[in-house]
């Protein structure tokens, strides 16, 4: 590594430390802020405080992360020119690419390293702050309930449900298996789908099989076009039960996103937030792609309150549109790869355009 490359990389890192710890300071007082009144309410100790957010700290990091990329580069080459050294580098004969380079590098190995945070440590992480808040706080019990394989009793009947889809008040792979005082099988009930409407569940492409009393063996088998699913739960319980993508890890997510496409069932929800997962850590690289044309163009008027300006408009505006795109992808409107991918590529094509624009 020549001393140039190291010189830009080691005032870049200072910046993006700084960055980093201000957006992470920042988050993590807004979420105490929005929780102080159930840790006040429930007496927690100092302990489940740092232990709370301790555990959320790696999620926000990875969130943050390409803010924190965005600011450090534009206040990297916002302060050389300030100074004239970027001046003086070109004056030299180092080319805006050579400048450059070392930086997009950094930011690309920072988004490989966000990646693999979201496969190994988030999902960690995110599951000990629900269990620390769900469990150890509010004092609910959570169940270690797969996303694709709910069990749960319900009076006398066995109920197990493949997918569920809180989001869209509904249920897919339904099986009920009603059983009598004495634990014998009488109905094995399958439906299709069910949804929540008008404060109840209704169940769609249903078979019911009845089970004789004295050989345990079917006797006749009906085929209701729906029929009421009574169960005590809403679309809300199934929220607080089931993992949130988050808590798993990517290829989770892939495997989970098969095996359901494999069993008949819709899997779009999980393609969207598997491209999601694997496209949103490259939006540091992204982030610092924008970032060098800004500062350039600005030149000497770049100063710490524009930079932070510039950063926070820039990544809002990403997000707004990233959470637009995504919910399209969910509905079904745009194909789950191009809902997860496109924020980074039209970001990435304005930032090749300002680029561009810069060199004229």
């Amino acid at each position: 590594m020549t001393i140039l490359n190291r010189y830009l990389l080691a005032a870049f890192l200072r910046l993006f430390t700084l960055a980093l710890s201000a957006f992470v300071g920042i988050y993590l007082l807004i979420d105490f802020f929005e929780k102080v009144d159930d840790f006040i309410e429930h007496q927690a100790s100092v302990t489940l405080y740092l232990a709370y957010f301790a555990s959320k700290t790696p999620l926000i990091v990875c969130q943050v992360v390409p803010l924190a990329v965005l600011l450090a580069v534009f206040m990297t080459l916002g302060g050389f020119s300030r100074t004239s050294e970027l001046t003086a580098m070109r004056a030299g004969g180092v080319s805006l690419l050579r400048i450059t380079l070392p930086l997009l590098s950094l930011c690309f190995a920072l988004s490989l390293l966000v990646l693999a945070a979201n496969e190994y440590l988030v999902p960690v992480s995110v599951r000990e702050s629900n269990r620390l808040l769900q469990g150890e706080l509010l004092g609910k019990a959570t169940q270690a309930a797969k996303l694709d394989r709910l069990w749960f009793r319900e009076q006398g009947t066995i109920v197990n449900i493949r997918l569920a889809l809180p989001e869209q008040d509904a249920l897919q792979g339904l099986t009920l298996y009603k059983l009598d005082s004495n634990a014998q099988l009488v109905t094995r009930t399958d439906g299709e789908r069910a949804t929540f409407a008008a404060g109840g569940w209704n169940m769609n492409g249903v078979t019911v099989h009845h089970f004789d009393a004295l050989t345990g063996e079917v006797s006749w088998v009906e085929h209701p076009a729906t029929l009421p699913l009574v169960i005590d739960k809403t679309p809300a319980d199934f929220r607080t039960t089931t993992e949130s993508n988050e808590e798993i890890g990517i290829s989770q997510l892939r495997s989970l996103a098969h095996r359901v496409k494999a069993e008949g069932y819709d899997p779009t929800r999980y393609l969207v937030d598997l491209h999601g997962r694997t496209a949103t850590p490259f939006a540091s690289f992204i982030m610092a792609f924008l970032g060098i044309p800004f500062a350039l163009q600005r030149g000497r008027g770049s100063n710490l309150a524009l930079g932070i300006a510039i950063s926070v408009a820039i990544g809002i505006t990403y997000h707004i549109l990233q959470g637009i795109l995504i919910a399209l992808g969910y509905s079904g409107v745009l194909p789950p790869l191009v809902a997860a991918w496109a924020p980074n590529l039209l970001f990435g094509l304005i930032g090749v355009w300002m680029m561009l624009m810069t060199r004229q």
